[in-house]
């Protein structure tokens, strides 16, 4: 680096920090919020993120015997709609680059007794352990804006697509009324952070949550991201007015 090059850097919530921290500080902040995860995403929501997965499953058009890849998938909500979906025969992967997350997927499908067919992977989205050509599906949901290099987490997934294979991706976004978007960064910022600290003792986590949302592309430059790389027949459908939003590309 010469005496003039200024250190890459990337944004962390509204922070600007070096690269190749970003991953240790979102890592620490799933380590934080693991534990109440599940309930803090029901809180944060009334539910309705339930309903957002259920969408985005309902787009897999995955058949009994096929292979899925459920990349940054958490507690594994993703992971049990594509099990159900790939029935005994089939193949789903859990991936997760934070442990703690991972192992409490795990624990959470035991529990549900879905033990059959799943595999766990801990893995960096941006250089996933698979053979090229792998999954006939590949799910990221709510995890790639928590992601340092985005186009290489997409290069990554649509490498590991099978030819016909498609990504889907949930993810929060841009509401589109600007009335919604004035009452959804009141929540934000506002609510948000409280909640945070009330159930999981951890405002700080959940500020940097709602910050990185507001980061994260918006629906039509994401749109274009996956173009850009070589997915076709790329849509998006936005719910909630545009705070979420399903991203939809294949590889053929």
């Amino acid at each position: 680096m010469s005496a003039h090059q200024e250190p890459k850097t990337t944004h962390f919530g509204f922070k600007n920090v070096p690269w190749n921290e970003k991953a240790q500080r979102v890592r620490g902040v799933f380590d934080s919020v693991a534990p109440k995860y599940d309930l803090m995403n029901d809180l944060m929501s009334a539910g309705l993120h339930r309903l957002w997965k259920q969408f985005a499953l309902s787009q897999t058009h995955l058949r009994p015997g096929q292979s899925a890849l459920d990349v940054a998938g958490g507690t594994g909500d993703l992971t049990q709609g594509l099990l159900t979906q790939v029935g005994e025969q089939g193949i789903v992967v859990l991936s997760d680059i934070n442990d703690a997350m991972l192992t409490k997927g795990r624990d959470r499908l035991i529990d549900s007794a879905r033990v059959q067919g799943v595999h766990y992977v801990q893995a960096n989205a941006e250089c996933l352990p698979f053979a090229e050509s792998s999954f006939d599906c590949v799910t990221i949901g709510f995890g790639l804006r928590n992601v340092t290099d985005k186009l290489a987490a997409l290069k990554s997934m649509r490498r590991v697509l099978k030819p016909g294979g498609q990504l889907i991706i949930l993810e929060f976004s841009q509401p589109v009324s600007s009335v919604l978007k004035t009452l959804y960064d009141g929540y934000s910022f506002k609510f948000l952070p409280i909640l945070g600290q009330l159930i999981a003792q951890d405002s700080e986590s959940y500020r940097y949550l709602a910050e990185s949302i507001r980061k994260h592309p918006k629906q039509e430059t994401l749109l274009s991201m996956l173009q850009d790389i070589g997915f076709e027949d790329c849509r998006y459908h936005n719910l909630a007015g545009g705070i979420v939003a399903v991203h939809r590309g294949f590889r053929y």
